[in-house]
């Protein structure tokens, strides 16, 4: 099995960290704080520790997984790809549609494989709704809805646009079928500090037709976080909280009069996804397959944050 080393075992760092030792995957991790290293080599006892990233570039490791700061993400990865390694890089991509590209026409050269932290997209339900749709059973799609709000953590930075949406925007391409970006029309409210948005609200129109209305906050009174499916025949909803997919038989027929035949819910496997997600690039490694949430995935996610961003700013 080929093995990879963990560069951040911080807030979400700790959990990929975790997982990747429990599949007997994990190498090393490499953290500037002492103390994280420290906890890393207790709950995982034997890995290699490293202060810095670049003790790890020179070292026969083939992989590193990068959970660090967003704005580091361009520099550390592109100097793991050129030196040979295969990347997993959290998400964000990167900070901007340019460096995001950089990134997977470098992975495309070098044969590397490059994998985003998409989470969602491992999430056992929205593999469900994918296939799903992909059966035909409800009809065309025409449009999702996705809503990620809480009373959060409020960062004095990063948005939260940036730091919710990611989620959003590439489950809405994933059930949407991956389609061209057409427009964007976003609106957002700095409430807490000039400049960060605290509660954002994004349009999204693509090439054939379908939509997409995201709506991210941390400034909100309920934990509220699903995703809705309007299509031809029915209407999919999943509450991401409850972990529970409900198939509404509604939808307007020729005559433009009202369907209704109830609803029922989907049965659906309990795995988690991080688990799912770690499994999967380690897959990748062997097999050389591209994965689910590769570089060019990556490349459209970052796109439409960096274009919703400038849309909302004016």
């Amino acid at each position: 099995m080929k093995k990879v080393v963990v560069v951040g075992a911080g807030n979400w760092g700790k959990n990929l960290v975790q997982n990747f030792y429990d599949l007997g995957a994990l190498a090393g991790v490499a953290d500037v704080s002492p103390d994280l290293r420290q906890k890393a080599a207790a709950t995982c006892p034997g890995i290699q520790l490293y202060e810095d990233y670049r003790e790890v570039l020179t070292t026969d490791v083939s992989a590193m997984v990068f959970a660090t700061p967003a704005p580091t993400h361009y520099r550390f990865a592109k100097a793991a790809l050129e030196a040979g390694k295969d990347v997993f890089i959290e998400k964000p991509m990167t900070l901007n549609t340019q460096e995001a590209k950089a990134l997977a026409e470098a992975a495309d050269q070098q044969n590397r494989i490059l994998m985003v932290g998409h989470l969602l997209l491992y999430q056992p339900a929205i593999a469900w709704i994918r296939d799903y749709l992909s059966s035909g059973k409800a009809g065309k799609v025409w449009h999702v809805m996705a809503q990620r709000a809480k009373l959060g953590r409020v960062r004095s930075q990063e948005n939260v646009w940036w730091s919710f949406a990611p989620h959003d925007v590439s489950v809405v391409l994933d059930l949407l079928g991956n389609p061209q970006l057409k427009g964007v029309q976003a609106s957002g409210h700095a409430m807490l500090r000039p400049k960060v948005e605290d509660n954002v609200h994004v349009d999204l129109t693509f090439d054939k037709g379908q939509t997409a209305h995201i709506h991210a906050s941390w400034y909100h009174p309920l934990l509220q976080r699903s995703t809705t499916i309007i299509a031809e025949q029915q209407m999919l909803v999943y509450d991401e909280v409850t972990q529970q997919i409900t198939v509404y038989e509604k939808s307007v027929d020729a005559n433009l009069s009202n369907v209704d035949q109830g609803s029922w819910v989907a049965d659906v496997a309990t795995t988690q996804p991080l688990q799912l997600e770690c499994q999967h690039f380690l897959d990748c490694l062997e097999t050389r397959q591209q994965p689910r949430s590769n570089g060019w995935n990556g490349v459209a996610v970052v796109e439409i944050l960096e274009k919703a961003q400038e849309a909302m700013r004016g």
